[in-house]
């Protein structure tokens, strides 16, 4: 079965991606109507159906890290190109502060999801992103403490990315920026990247960081959605790129969000601190296993889509707790989804650290008051 044909049948009623691959919004949409990620006969068996009526009663105190909204302008970008989703075209603040009460989550800093605006060209990429940060910044003042802004950057424009930097920050008074792993073939620690991370690097700011559609495997024909395998992949594509430029370590100020549990990351930490750093150009620049882990450590990775036993597993193993952030992907899943799964598996301390303390340390002092 093609990757075209899976997805129909999976839903016939979100339009294909006009590249032939198929995109998460509907992939993601049907998959949420079979039932939480799954069966219960698969999450079922990991304690994930239970109540969590105990972790949602208590005064809304969560901080998602990873909730999309939908900017009007951003949406009518989308649409002209036949790249937007019935999740994207449905979203309205309401739906998220539903499902926001429902699941004890005070703030939702939101971010547009991919392809963000790197589909456009510089001038057209710098309005949209402009007139999407204008309405994130009008929906937290409209709704005070309900929502924080990650600033859509018209990446991978450099010179309308550095201004529009700066407008978010110094105007809009913005809690962060919200990056794609990649665009085309570039990943963050791309040279033509540098001045932004360098000045991100300069204001101490918090970057929040989405997979997109990796433009090196649009064309693989293995019959699985991209969002299944590649979304995780290219976050750790990104990372790789941002600690082997070396662009983590010179950037140590900037506070690093990756989504998903950091993706594929836990799964080869041993090919990033053993095998790649005995490479002789490695080591010539000075890379060691500890180097490479003391980057991971410092990095942060979002609950979404992975608030299971098996990923967590692995992510405690890999960071601290102190470094994992809650985050829910809506509206693709839900936030009780993630209250649910993360209740079976931390103790009450570790939680109101995933929920709210550890996002409370990257976030402007304002929040913290």
């Amino acid at each position: 079965m093609t990757h075209n044909s899976l997805y129909t049948s999976l839903c016939k009623c979100c339009p294909a991606d006009p590249k032939g691959t198929s995109t998460r919004r509907g992939f993601l949409s049907t998959m949420g109507s079979l039932g939480s990620l799954g069966t219960l006969g698969t999450l079922g068996t990991l304690g994930m159906l239970d109540s969590a009526t105990a972790q949602t009663s208590a005064k809304p105190h969560r901080i998602d890290v990873h909730h999309h909204l939908s900017p009007p302008e951003w949406v009518s970008s989308l649409k002209k190109s036949n790249l937007d989703s019935p999740p994207v075209n449905d979203w309205t603040p309401q739906r998220s502060l539903d499902d926001m009460d429902k699941a004890g989550i005070a703030t939702a800093m939101t971010s547009p999801t991919l392809p963000a605006v790197g589909f456009l060209a510089a001038a057209e990429a710098a309005r949209v992103a402009r007139a999407s940060n204008e309405y994130a910044r009008k929906l937290a003042d409209q709704y005070p403490g309900r929502f924080g802004v990650f600033a859509l950057l018209p990446m991978p424009h450099v010179d309308e990315t550095l201004k529009e930097i700066a407008y978010a920050f110094d105007v809009l008074k913005a809690d962060g920026v919200a990056f794609m792993t990649s665009y085309a073939d570039k990943y963050l620690g791309d040279k033509a990247f540098a001045p932004i991370m360098d000045e991100l690097n300069r204001r101490k700011a918090t970057a929040y960081t989405h997979p997109n559609d990796p433009t090196c495997c649009v064309n693989l024909n293995t019959g699985v959605p991209p969002v299944i395998i590649e979304y995780g992949t290219d976050t750790t594509r990104t990372i790789a790129s941002l600690i082997f430029t070396g662009t983590s370590a010179r950037c140590k100020d900037i506070n690093f969000i990756f989504s998903h549990g950091g993706g594929t990351l836990s799964s080869v930490t041993e090919r990033f601190t053993v095998q790649i750093v005995s490479y002789p150009a490695y080591k010539q620049r000075g890379f060691t296993g500890e180097s490479v882990m003391n980057e991971i450590k410092r990095f942060y990775y979002d609950t979404a889509q992975c608030a299971n036993p098996i990923a967590m597993a692995s992510i405690t193993k890999m960071v601290d707790v102190s470094q994992i952030v809650f985050g829910t992907d809506y509206p693709y899943r839900t936030g009780i989804d993630h209250v649910k799964g993360l209740s079976f598996i931390f103790n009450a301390k570790d939680l109101k650290a995933i929920d709210r303390d550890n996002a409370l340390r990257i976030l402007p002092a304002s929040w913290r008051t």
